[in-house]
C-alpha cells in the first residue's frame, strides 16, 4: 500500500507501468546490440522496439503469472502477443536477473536523483536560516543542562555540515548502485557477448558490473540503504532539537502554526511538534531497511531470491519515506518561528551561570592551583543555583576569589561576546564564505 504521504514523482518509479517501461527498454537495448553484432535480424530488433504497447497492460500481465508463477517469463509472454514472431529474438542467452537487477539498479538510481535534490533543498533553507540567526545568542545544553552560549546560527551550520556530508554519502551511493549486468545465467557470458552488455549499460547510462554471479552483487545495495538510514538518523537529529526546543517550558522557537490548525481534539490550546515527531517515527522505519540491505549480501552459491521479496519491498519504501521526510524537513525549516527574547530569557535564569569556566580559567592565570579554583568556582556556582542568586555577586562576594581576581577583572568575564567571537570563523569552514 502506497503511504498517504508520499509524492508522486517518488512513488511513479516503482509503480509497474515504470517497471515495465524499464524491463522492455532492456530487452530492446539487448536485441539492437545483437543486431549490430549479427546476432538476429536488424528487422526483428526494429519490430520490437516499434511494436511495444504505449501503455503496458499491467492486468493482462498479472494473469499471465497466475499461470507462470514467474514475472519474467510473463512479461515476455506478453511482449510475445503484443508483437508477434519477431518477439522470439528477445531474452537471446539472457536471464531474468539481468532484466531485474539492471531494472532495480535505474529505480534505485532514479530514486536517488530525488532524494539528492530533496536534500538540496534541506541545505538551502539551513543555509538561510543560519546566516539569518548567525549572530542570535541562546544557551547551549549538554545532558539537557545549560552549558555555555553559543548562537542559534551555530546550531543550523551544525546541522547544514552533517547534511552536505550525508549528501557526498548519497551521491557516492548512488554511484555506486548505477551498475548494468547483461551476462547470463551464471555471469560467464557463455550465450551472450560482453559487448551486448556494454553497449545496454552506456545506453542507459550505467556501468558494466566488473564481475557478476547470476545477480549484481548486494554490497552495492547494502551501501545504498545505508546512506539512507544514516541520512534519516542526521532527519531525526533535526527534528528532536526542534521537539525539544518546542518544549513549554522551553520555547525557544516552534514549528509554524497555521491558520485553522488544530492541535487536540481535547484541548484547545495545544500546539504540538506534530511534524518533527512525524519525522522521528519515520526515521526509525527507515533505519530498519538497512539490516535486511545488509543480510541480502550473503546468497547461496552464484544466486537464491532469499534478497528479492526483501527488495520489493524496502526499495519503495525507504525511497517513499526518505523522499517525503526530506522535503517536510525543508518545509519545517524554511517556517520555523524562532523567539531570540525567550533564548535570552532562558540564558539569564541561572544568574550568570554560564560564565563559570572563564571565572575558573582566569583563577588559573592569575596562579590559582586548578584544583583550587575549581572548588572556588563551585561553591559559589552551587549557592547560586540552590538559592537562586546571582552568581557574579556571589563571587564578588567571596573573599577568597577576590583576593585573586579583583571586581575590575572580575565583571568583564560575563561578557556574551567572548562567547561568539569565533562564529565568523566557524561559518567560512562549513560555508566556505
Amino acid at each position: 500500500m502506497i503511504p498517504r504521504y508520499s509524492r508522486p514523482e517518488m512513488v511513479s518509479i516503482w509503480e509497474p507501468q515504470q517497471r515495465y517501461r524499464y524491463w522492455f527498454e532492456i530487452e530492446a537495448l539487448a536485441c539492437e546490440a545483437m543486431a549490430q553484432q549479427g546476432i538476429i535480424p536488424k528487422e526483428a530488433a526494429l519490430a520490437i522496439r516499434n511494436g511495444a504497447p504505449a501503455t503496458f497492460d499491467v492486468a493482462r500481465i498479472d494473469a499471465i503469472e497466475q499461470v507462470t508463477r514467474h514475472d519474467v517469463i510473463a512479461f515476455l509472454t506478453y511482449l510475445s502477443e503484443e508483437i508477434g514472431e519477431e518477439a522470439r529474438f528477445l531474452h537471446q542467452g539472457m536471464t531474468s536477473s539481468d532484466v531485474l537487477d539492471t531494472c532495480l539498479s535505474l529505480q534505485l538510481r532514479e530514486a536517488g536523483g530525488l532524494l539528492i535534490a530533496g536534500l538540496e533543498r534541506v541545505l538551502t533553507a539551513l543555509k538561510k536560516r543560519a546566516y539569518e540567526h548567525k549572530d542570535t545568542v541562546t544557551i547551549g545544553r549538554s545532558h539537557g543542562i545549560h552549558a555555555e552560549p553559543t548562537t542559534f546560527g551555530l546550531k543550523l551550520a551544525s546541522f547544514y555540515a552533517e547534511m552536505q556530508r550525508n549528501l557526498q554519502r548519497l551521491q557516492t551511493a548512488r554511484e555506486e548502485i548505477s551498475t548494468c549486468m547483461i551476462s547470463g545465467a551464471v555471469g560467464t557470458f557463455a550465450n551472450i557477448a560482453p559487448a551486448i552488455e556494454t553497449y545496454v549499460a552506456e545506453k542507459l547510462g550505467l556501468k558494466a558490473e566488473p564481475v557478476s554471479s547470476q545477480v549484481i552483487p548486494r554490497d552495492r545495495h547494502a551501501v545504498f540503504f545505508a546512506a539512507l538510514a544514516t541520512l534519516a538518523s542526521s532527519v531525526e537529529r533535526i527534528a528532536v532539537e526542534i521537539r525539544h526546543l518546542q518544549r513549554t517550558e522551553v520555547l525557544e522557537a516552534e514549528e509554524f502554526f497555521s491558520k485553522g490548525q488544530k492541535g487536540s481534539s481535547a484541548m484547545p490550546h495545544k500546539r504540538n511538534p506534530v511534524l518533527s515527531e512525524n519525522l522521528t517515527g519515520l526515521a526509525r522505519l527507515v533505519r530498519s531497511y538497512a539490516l535486511p540491505a545488509f543480510e541480502n549480501v550473503a546468497l547461496w552459491h552464484e544466486r537464491d531470491i532469499s534478497h528479492s521479496a526483501v527488495e520489493r519491498v524496502i526499495g519503495p519504501d525507504a525511497t517513499i519515506a526518505m523522499d517525503f521526510m526530506l522535503h517536510r524537513l525543508a518545509g519545517i525549516i524554511e517556517n520555523l518561528v524562532i523567539y531570540p527574547e525567550r533564548m535570552k530569557e532562558n540564558m539569564d535564569r541561572l544568574g550568570g551561570l554560564v560564565f563559570s569556566q572563564r571565572v575558573l580559567l582566569a583563577l588559573t592565570q592569575r596562579g590559582v592551583s586548578r584544583e583550587e579554583a575549581y572548588a572556588l568556582v563551585q561553591r559559589n556556582a552551587m549557592k547560586a543555583w540552590e538559592e537562586n542568586k546571582d552568581f557574579l555577586s556571589e563571587l564578588l562576594a567571596d573573599a577568597d576569589v577576590v583576593a585573586a581576581l579583583p571586581e575590575a577583572e572580575l565583571r568583564p568575564l560575563f561578557d556574551l561576546t567572548y562567547h561568539t567571537q569565533q562564529v565568523d570563523t566557524i561559518f567560512r569552514r562549513v560555508f566556505g564564505e
